[in-house]
């Protein structure tokens, strides 16, 4: 029997948890919803989506809905996110979980008094193949101990003073922009990758931008503004930064995170410097991997299921030479939780490989730590 879904927010990311329960195989979009119902329509006609319904409250009551996909701006996270635990759901949100610490941790608690609902947070680049056959690797001791870890995420969507959306917006987006968005990502990859958690932060946030000319109404991530009347907006949030970061296994780190760097789209990329061996991966080239050497010649390593390690064959499905990237990850991300669903597990009993509202409750926290060493300019222990 499939489980039936609901995808609550049809703006930019909602394709991509769409095609991915279906690739699942054992799902199917039943509904979807939006505070935009020609949004809504429109994804819904696209998408073939049987039903566009009105109403949170709607898709909160029907009694064949299994899962919930919260899609919507940071702003409605936490308050749609504790409907649907309490409409007894299973919930797939995106990141960040909450706009800040105490939302997250009031979900957090919510979740643990209601051990029978799966819930999952979107960090999907720790689902690429290669990223998963990293972490096994080092914990293996294949590339010995690590000692840094450093990297970059960069995008170029608000290079531009006419460059807008609602993540610009403190009040939805929360304190944090660029950092939230997708330094947030990095700091999971690379805390998956170690098997290890930041534990001390020093950072400089930037806002090179500070006022921005703004549509008239909503914008989706990564869309032109339509040309036309557009009004001055403050900006309180940043569009870059850099942090040094140390881990509680001690490696050292440091990574960079910008939205103003032209040319570049989604260049999330990390290396780990260990006593064996170093290890380079870019999710823009994502089925290939650098691995650099001392005494022996340097070499790429490209993604091929045969040479993977026994627990990360089942997040690779292509044969070697056929690239696997973005959306497959994203599909390794939905399938795991839509499997530790169709399989019975429960959180309490079992660490799962997606990330968990503890987790993303963490990073949020780490946010919250770098903002407040940019403001102080000194490290900052993570409580």
């Amino acid at each position: 029997m499939k489980l039936k879904s609901a995808i609550i927010g049809m703006g930019y990311i909602s394709p991509s948890h769409i095609e991915a329960i279906r690739r699942t195989g054992f799902a199917e979009v039943k509904t979807c919803t939006d505070i935009d119902p020609g949004l809504a329509e429109k994804k819904a006609a696209a998408w073939n989506i049987p039903f566009v319904t009105k109403t949170i409250d709607e898709v909160l009551e029907d009694p064949e809905i299994d899962v919930i996909h919260n899609c919507t701006p940071n702003y409605l996270h936490k308050d749609i996110n504790e409907k649907i635990i309490k409409a007894n759901k299973h919930l797939f949100s995106e990141k960040p979980l909450a706009r800040d610490s105490e939302e997250s941790g009031e979900l957090v608690k919510l979740l643990y008094e209601n051990p029978n609902i799966v819930a999952a947070v979107n960090f999907n680049y720790r689902m690429n193949p290669l990223v998963q056959d990293m972490k096994d690797k080092m914990k293996a001791g294949d590339y010995g101990k690590p000692m840094l870890v450093h990297g970059t995420y960069l995008q170029d969507w608000l290079l531009y003073e006419t460059d807008y959306n609602w993540r610009m917006d403190k009040a939805m987006s929360g304190s944090s922009n660029t950092m939230a968005d997708i330094g947030s990502h990095w700091m999971d990859t690379a805390q998956t990758i170690l098997g290890s958690r930041i534990v001390k932060v020093y950072g400089n946030l930037i806002t090179n931008i500070p006022i921005r000319k703004k549509a008239r109404g909503m914008v989706e991530a990564f869309a032109k503004q339509a040309a036309g009347d557009l009004e001055d907006m403050n900006i309180e949030v940043e569009d870059a930064g850099m942090v040094m970061v140390e881990f509680d296994n001690k490696t050292q780190g440091m990574f960079m995170v910008s939205q103003v760097s032209a040319g570049r789209k989604c260049r999330l990329d990390l290396e780990i410097n260990c006593s064996k061996r170093s290890a380079y991966w870019n999710q823009e080239l994502a089925d290939r991997m650098w691995v650099g050497n001392r005494d022996e010649p340097n070499h790429e390593v490209i993604r091929n299921p045969l040479w993977m390690s026994p627990q990360t064959q089942q997040y690779t499905g292509l044969a070697a030479g056929h690239p696997e990237g973005w959306n497959d990850a994203m599909t390794n991300n939905v399938k795991a939780f839509y499997n530790f669903i169709y399989d019975g597990k429960k959180l309490g009993d079992e660490k799962p490989v997606f990330a968990t509202f503890e987790e993303a409750h963490y990073i949020i926290k780490l946010v919250e730590a770098i903002i407040e060493s940019s403001e102080k300019k000194e490290w900052i222990k993570v409580q």
